[in-house]
């Protein structure tokens, strides 16, 4: 294999470098909205909801041409009633003429009504659908992108405003654009009956909603700077939330007595935010007032002229009538459509920041890019120069790391907290690409090939892996989860770990759920878990084995136990181990010893002992602390 050196960089010749670390994204700022933009989000918001449900679609479009179409007809109704009403002034006997437009106008007002009802409940179920929709393109990003982004404020930032606002968003354009539409088409409707009445309050009423549609493009700025502004205040004040609820923190809560002092943090942040708020509100408040006192004074206007009208002769009493509820009605429909544009461009400037989001996703390398699949087996794992370093610190957590894995050994790593460990192990399984150096596998680097292929090869037990609410079975299939359920495996697994015992004893075997959370859940040990947790990993059978601190909630008979019996475990399997017990990695094949980021000696438990280095030192001191507490120290030296 051929290796090249760029700057501080070594990597495999002709192998695309990885991008650096993440760098802070800059707070995204509220754009103007060319109609250009504004064209091309509703269209991609009107696919997106026709895909979720084109039947729900085309029944509110449906709906709002039917509230369109009765609305004219009340005005009509109105016309012919209030004429119906002045000839029974004239003459009692023509009584019988109301009946009919009586009639028509409480159908037409039923018939909205009922429409408006039909159209809420089609709305909440499209708009659970679109919502659906987005939060799977929203979790394929979360469960896609580089796991560095994790360790960025800004990251979480941006996921925190992609859940709580622009989810709903897509929906919003689309609704926004339905109450236009139906807006303009009762508009037309009432219209038309108004302009038979007098073409003159027509224009006048257009213009009324101007001011509305001045005001609410700058309201909507407003609220995504707003938004923008307070996500890390609504992050943090979710985390005190979920401090004093959540289940694994409710005991230390409880034993340090930490709740006056968290439920203080929490009114305290929830006071800045309400301030923020109240700020934010005012600044809304007076463009609404704005806008609405403006459209208030072309009313009152319409209406002079309207009584100006009246007083010429212009109009008669049953058309006044009915002008002047044309006039609100018509009113109402001018204000639903610029406030329909004005839904459109606000949720437009949360999508374009949903749609930086999903960039992210789609920046990751394309199924027609990926490289071949990673072989199932190796001779030697080569990892020369590794640097990697954390978005937004100081040092690199590796500088210059270089180990060597062949088939069927045990390696182990160790070092004291912060020394890299866990880093270098992420890197090694692929988690992370290093900012400079490489990993090989018989030569060949690791960016070269699938990366799902490349994972499916290697097992990982983080020391704080995760305690899945499921079942036993589910528990330790999600090691292979993509395969179907094998209960034979699974037991052999268990076997394996040495939880088989205590799993087959629960009150439904392996079918218990492993949690109190649900109902029949039975609870375990921290122990029995760190055992599933081990099942997990000989589940996936894959031939390099990565175990980050395996016995950390053993007690010292199953430590002893795993570690006795490990080579016959694993199978012929590689593996590399996490300890910070020296009792637990003397009969590695090789130990890498790190501090600082860097491999600062390497060599089996007796060299290193012999050499007198910093792994000399390390055992010393736990040997120490054993003969202080009156205990053998342990042998091996």
């Amino acid at each position: 294999m051929t290796w090249t050196r760029t700057g501080s960089r070594t990597t495999p010749a002709g192998v695309a470098q990885p991008p650096g670390p993440t760098q802070p994204q800059p707070q995204p700022q509220p754009q103007r909205k060319s109609f250009g933009n504004l064209v091309r989000l509703v269209r991609a918001s009107l696919a997106l909801v026709w895909s979720s449900g084109p039947r729900l679609f085309l029944g509110l479009l449906a709906l709002q041409a039917m509230v369109a179409g009765a609305l004219a007809g009340q005005i009509l109704a109105v016309q012919h009633l209030l004429t119906a009403i002045l000839e029974v002034a004239d003459d009692a006997q023509a009584i019988s003429e109301i009946v009919a437009p009586v009639l028509l106008l409480a159908g037409l007002t039923a018939l909205t009504s009922i429409a408006g009802g039909l159209q809420g409940h089609l709305q909440r179920v499209l708009g659970e659908n679109v919502a659906r929709a987005m939060w799977r393109r929203v979790l394929d990003v979360a469960t896609a992108v580089d796991l560095r982004h994790f360790e960025s404020s800004d990251f979480h930032n941006q996921l925190e405003r992609v859940q709580s606002s622009a989810l709903t968003r897509p929906y919003q354009v689309s609704q926004g654009l339905i109450t236009l539409v139906g807006s303009l088409l009762a508009g037309i409707g009432v219209g038309v009956a108004l302009a038979g009445i007098s073409p003159l309050l027509l224009p006048l009423l257009v213009v009324g909603g101007l001011p509305l549609l001045l005001t609410s493009r700058q309201e909507s700025r407003l609220e995504f700077a707003f938004a923008v502004s307070q996500t890390p205040t609504l992050r943090l004040r979710t985390y005190l939330t979920l401090l004093q609820t959540g289940r694994d923190e409710a005991k230390e809560v409880r034993a340090f007595g930490l709740a006056p002092w968290l439920r203080g943090r929490f009114d305290a942040v929830y006071e800045e935010y309400l301030a923020e708020l109240s700020t934010h509100v005012r600044r809304r408040s007076r463009l609404t007032a704005v806008g609405n006192i403006g459209s208030a004074v072309v009313l009152a206007a319409i209406l002079l002229v309207l009584v100006w009208l009246i007083g010429e002769g212009a109009v008669g009493v049953a058309g006044a009538g009915a002008a002047i509820v044309a006039i609100r009605m018509l009113a109402s429909q001018v204000q639903g459509v610029f406030g329909g544009v004005r839904q459109i461009f606000e949720s437009g400037l949360f999508l374009a920041d949903l749609d930086v989001f999903l960039a992210l996703g789609a920046a990751q390398t394309p199924p027609e890019a990926r490289g071949p699949a990673a072989p199932t087996s190796f001779g030697s794992i080569t990892a020369r120069d590794l640097v990697f370093t954390y978005p937004g610190a100081a040092a690199p957590a590796l500088d210059g790391v270089s180990i060597d894995l062949r088939a069927g050994e045990v390696i182990a790593l160790v070092g004291e907290n912060g020394s890299g460990k866990t880093t270098l192990a992420k890197v090694l399984a692929g988690l992370y690409d290093p900012d400079a150096g490489a990993v090989a596998w018989d030569g060949s680097d690791l960016r070269e090939f699938d990366r799902g292929s490349l994972r499916a090869r290697i097992t990982v037990v983080f020391q704080d892996f995760v305690q899945y609410a499921l079942t036993a079975t589910q528990n330790i299939a999600v090691g292979r989860a993509d395969d179907p359920v094998d209960p034979e495996r699974v037991q052999a697994a268990a076997r394996a770990a040495g939880a088989d015992r205590f799993l087959a004893g629960l009150p439904h075997g392996y079918d218990t759920i492993l949690s109190r959370l649900f109902v029949g859940g039975q609870e375990l040990s921290g122990g029995q878990w760190q055992r599933v947790a081990l099942a997990r990993a000989f589940y996936r059978d894959a031939p390099l084995m990565i175990l980050d601190e395996p016995s950390a909630s053993l007690d010292p008979r199953a430590e002893h136990e795993l570690f006795a019996n490990l080579r016959t475990v694993l199978g012929g399997r590689t593996a590399l181990f996490i300890s910070h017990r020296f009792s637990t990695v003397r009969g590695a094949d090789r130990i890498y010893v790190l501090k600082e980021g860097r491999v600062v000696e390497h060599g089996t438990h007796l060299e290193l002992l012999r050499r007198g280095g910093h792994y000399a030192e390390l055992h010393a001191l736990q040997a120490e602390a054993y003969v202080a507490a009156g205990e053998a120290t342990p042998s091996g030296q």
